[in-house]
């Protein structure tokens, strides 16, 4: 069995994860459109690709997937991970699994205020949310909602043009400057990311690993102490069992006042995933589990409580003697 990680990228964790699951029963494949991603290094081969906005992209990926008879693929970065869900059929047509859920749900996840939408359909409590500037100031006038706001762009990840705002003077500012942009309500709370598996097979939520976050840098948790809520358990897995994700996500989440606002919804392995995979959380060996046709058990809240992660910088060094730089 054999597995390819797009994008790979500085994760090398997620690659040296899944190496050790899978063993001696397949091997691990990256790629990168950069010979200077360092988590290509840790696989058992690397190819270098176009950029995915590159004509070609796809049918590059799909060759890597017949020639080295992959099995499963995913990716870690947020661009491609709609490509993958929209050509599902394509990957299963040459014998791979797209590891991702379906593609309006990706979609939906992207859409920070269809998310919104989503959300308070299904009655679970978050941040308001406002498209409309001139709604939103009138939101303001009429109490329901006071400064500090964030305004954000309604598709965008890793925190780029995230505006904290304390006037109606900047929210003009910025929607002069720039377009499709939201009003998102300031959550003043504990922050946490909840790591999540739903079974590729049954559909049912296998594994939440909840982590309260300490500190936070360029958007991903930097530091953090696994927590557990019985009543925050039970509200993810019905989220993401009614929704019908598969595979892995990363979910942000506020707590104010003793109640959980979902935030945003990740459908990939988060920045944070490390800390859970250290606590026992182990969704590199579900994911082999599934491509091999065989279901996961229910594992919801098993590991401990208050055991820290903290990330630290580390290089790697490579001899590039005769190999063309590709940054």
């Amino acid at each position: 069995m054999n597995i390819l990680i797009l994008s790979a990228g500085t994760r090398d964790k997620v690659v040296q994860y899944f190496k050790k699951e899978i063993g001696d029963r397949g091997r691990i494949i990256a790629t990168d459109c950069s010979n200077l991603a360092p988590a290509v290094y840790d696989a058992d081969a690397f190819y270098l690709v176009p950029r995915i906005t590159e004509p070609g992209y796809l049918d590059v990926i799909l060759d890597i997937c017949k020639k080295e008879r992959i099995a499963g693929v995913f990716s870690l970065i947020d661009p491609e991970l709609s490509l993958l869900a929209k050509e599902r059929e394509k990957f299963l047509a040459v014998g791979t699994t797209p590891i991702i859920s379906d593609y309006e749900l990706v979609e939906t996840c992207f859409d920070k205020y269809r998310m919104f939408e989503l959300l308070r359909k299904m009655q679970i409590p978050t941040g308001k949310c406002y498209l409309d500037k001139e709604a939103f100031l009138r939101a303001v006038d009429a109490g329901e909602i006071s400064y500090p706001v964030f305004v954000k762009p309604v598709r965008g990840s890793a925190s780029i043009h995230i505006n904290k705002v304390y006037g109606s003077k900047e929210i003009e500012v910025l929607y002069d400057l720039y377009d499709d942009l939201m009003i998102q309500e300031y959550m003043d709370g504990q922050e946490y990311g909840a790591d999540v598996y739903i079974d590729m097979i049954s559909g049912k939520c296998t594994d939440i690993f909840v982590k309260k976050k300490i500190k936070m840098r360029a958007g991903e948790t930097d530091k953090s102490v696994s927590f557990k809520d019985d009543k925050l358990f039970a509200m993810i897995q019905k989220f993401v069992e009614e929704c019908g994700f598969r595979g892995m996500i990363d979910i942000d989440i506020f707590e104010i006042g003793g109640v959980y606002y979902l935030s945003e919804v990740n459908p990939r392995f988060g920045g944070g995933y490390p800390h859970a995979y250290a606590c026992g959380v182990n969704m590199p060996a579900a994911i082999i589990r599934n491509l091999a046709g065989e279901e996961n058990e229910v594992r919801i809240g098993a590991y401990r409580e208050n055991i820290c992660m903290m990330k630290y910088n580390e290089i790697a060094v490579r001899d590039m003697n005769g190999v063309e730089i590709v940054p």
